[in-house]
């Protein structure tokens, strides 16, 4: 048993959340229980995956994606008003990392990522503002695109959308999970072969084009199930509590 105050403060000074200006509020978002003996872990607080924590008799929800976001609407009615008063009727505290789960060094999406990948990590990037949470680094060996590609697919499930005529194998690579198309500049400079994230818009297809890289959209949702699994894993350990990672499908 932890109780929540504890555990709020820890993962606040584990992931340095005082560090990021985000687009959500990052630590605690609802509070439930005061006490948690059971965490549930997942990408999303959708109403699926609380209805999941709900049945798993979890005491905390812990997310990547939480709510609150920079932009929304503030009157909590439909979809809003329905999790959280499903969250609050069976005392489930959720607690959501956006940007700072991101960029940790141990148990972030983007080094998570690269776990599961192969890769090798050789530093980090990103814009200004924020500490870097993209990573770029190398393949254990060259690969085709096709090749990458298709070791991809194999590794999250997911067969990526991929970009790009490049001949040359890759060798370097950038990447940054989530809807970080918009990096593809940042890494271009980087000089790499490829560049690796989670979504595609239409400009990103032309810069790939013509700056003669690979581009792999490989999903939103499959590039960033590893970060919150991993930080479950260790706050369990670490607090002696039990953790599931319950992972809701979504092939965005």
């Amino acid at each position: 048993m932890v109780q929540l105050s504890d555990l709020v403060r820890y993962l606040d000074d584990l992931l340095e959340v005082e560090r990021f200006t985000d687009y959500c509020p990052n630590g605690l978002q609802v509070e439930g229980s005061v006490t948690i003996n059971r965490l549930v872990c997942g990408v999303t607080a959708s109403q699926a995956l609380i209805e999941a924590a709900v049945e798993a008799g979890a005491d905390a929800l812990l997310v990547h994606h939480g709510y609150f976001w920079k932009g929304e609407a503030a009157p909590i009615v439909g979809i809003k008003k329905r999790r959280i008063a499903r969250l609050l009727e069976n005392k489930i505290s959720l607690l959501a990392y956006h940007l700072p789960l991101d960029a940790h060094p141990v148990y972030g999406n983007n080094v998570q990522l690269a776990k599961v990948l192969g890769l090798k990590v050789a530093g980090s990037f990103g814009p200004p503002g924020n500490p870097a949470i993209g990573l770029y680094g190398g393949l254990p060996e060259p690969l085709s695109g096709e090749a990458l590609a298709g070791q991809i697919a194999e590794r999250l499930g997911r067969a990526p959308l991929h970009v790009g005529e490049a001949p040359a194998p890759v060798s370097k690579l950038a990447w940054c999970t989530g809807g970080a198309q918009g990096l593809i500049e940042e890494a271009i400079r980087l000089g790499v072969d490829a560049y690796l994230t989670g979504e595609v818009s239409e400009q990103t297809v032309h810069l790939a084009r013509e700056n003669g890289i690979h581009f792999y959209a490989a999903g939103h949702h499959a590039t960033e199930r590893y970060g919150a699994r991993a930080l479950g894993e260790h706050v369990a350990e670490h607090f002696g509590i039990e953790q599931q990672f319950i992972d809701i499908d979504n092939p965005a």
